[in-house]
């Protein structure tokens, strides 16, 4: 039973520097959507003439504006789902572990009975306790990892169109992390 706790504290570990991982491109990712929302404000400014002062004589270097800021908001919208496929990493990683912890439990360890499973070593919490700690944490970061495709997916759709406030509501969404609650941080390290 030693043996198998140590694999588990060994799982956590991994999952300890995954989510530390989440936390930098959660930095990432803020940083370049601000960064695309403040191209988007330009967008409004940019198509009004009444902007341009003593460019409204050279429609040519509107147009070249206009289009570099079209550029630069591509090559930011790149980067984020660059930044997305590595949150969707994180969350493959996170099944991978929780599948591979159940594996260990009823593959390599089928002669542990349910109530063995239940029953605590020392201050460690029960195998069950680690199973559905690794499932609970893998649900909730992949659902935060849905929410913030469907944000970043949102933002390529509106990005012409949008007002202050729409990207401002976005932007909300992926600053919080609705998905993840303030107690995962409780559940993880109180497994460890």
């Amino acid at each position: 039973m030693e043996s198998i706790v140590k694999k588990f504290q060994s799982k956590f570990r991994k999952v300890r520097e995954e989510i530390n991982r989440w936390d930098e491109l959660q930095s990432c990712l803020i940083s370049q959507f601000r960064n695309a929302s403040h191209i988007v404000d330009r967008f409004q400014l940019l198509q009004n003439t009444n902007n341009h002062g003593v460019l409204n004589c050279d429609s040519g270097m509107r147009d070249a504006l206009l289009e570099k800021q079209i550029e630069s908001l591509n090559n930011i919208l790149v980067s984020i789902r660059k930044t997305l496929e590595e949150f969707h990493c994180i969350a493959l990683s996170l099944d991978k572990i929780h599948r591979d912890s159940r594996q260990l439990v009823n593959g390599g360890f089928s002669h542990l009975h349910r109530k063995q499973l239940q029953q605590q070593v020392g201050m460690k919490p029960s195998l069950i306790y680690c199973l559905d700690s690794l499932m609970f944490i893998h649900e909730i970061y992949n659902s935060e990892y849905l929410l913030k495709s469907s944000v970043i997916s949102a933002l390529s759709e509106i990005s012409l169109k949008s007002s202050a406030s729409e990207l401002g509501a976005l932007q909300q969404l992926l600053v919080d992390q609705s998905n993840i609650h303030t107690e995962e941080g409780m559940l993880e390290s109180s497994v460890r």
